[in-house]
């Protein structure tokens, strides 16, 4: 069951979700919550890599170039253009529950989509990461501390047993900034080869 405005107020007036830093009264709509750009920008290094093999993993070198903004900076986005970038909110998600992330519908009529797992575990901390690609003819001017993206609160029909803070599969806990793909979770390593 998606939460309502009435309900996640009450999750977070209870300490039991949490945003760091504090929302503002605005970003809590009807039935999702909308949250802000961060200010840093990893985009792939082309210049340096041309092949990215799942299998091999990622290069730990000179594989993504890293642009932190000012306040007021805008990142350019040209058409057909990839970038990981994450929200401004740090959030702590109790085992009970289950956030949905999708982009918002303005940027998507402007050909900015706006795309993350889709889907945080109960039990994750930390800013997620997005993945933001322009499919537009046109150059679009991001900014930090602009609204993003929007998220939706599910409660599970009991606690996780196992949540993503205690899952070993887990790579992504307590990230402050956008984090690239870590691919040792894609292939089952337990059987032999």
């Amino acid at each position: 069951m998606i939460l309502s405005d009435r309900d996640i107020k009450k999750l977070i007036k209870e300490k039991r979700l949490i945003f760091k830093p504090e929302l503002t009264a605005d970003q809590i709509g009807p039935a999702s919550i909308d949250l802000k750009l961060g200010p840093v920008f990893k985009s792939f290094n082309v210049s340096k890599h041309h092949l990215l093999d799942i299998k091999k993993g990622l290069p730990d070198k000179d594989f993504t170039i890293t642009r932190k903004l000012k306040k007021g900076e805008s990142y350019i986005l040209h058409p057909n253009d990839f970038v990981l970038a994450a929200t401004l909110e740090y959030i702590v998600v109790p085992d009970d529950i289950v956030l949905r992330v999708e982009g918002k519908s303005t940027l998507a009529r402007m050909g900015i989509l706006v795309h993350t797992a889709g889907f945080v575990d109960p039990g994750f901390e930390g800013t997620l990461t997005l993945e933001i690609s322009n499919q537009s003819d046109l150059p679009v001017a991001l900014y930090p501390e602009m609204y993003i993206c929007q998220v939706a609160v599910e409660y599970l029909s009991s606690p996780a047993e196992v949540p993503y803070n205690k899952r070993k599969k887990s790579l992504y806990s307590k990230q402050k900034e956008p984090s690239v793909a870590k691919t040792r979770n894609l292939f089952d390593w337990t059987k032999k080869k």
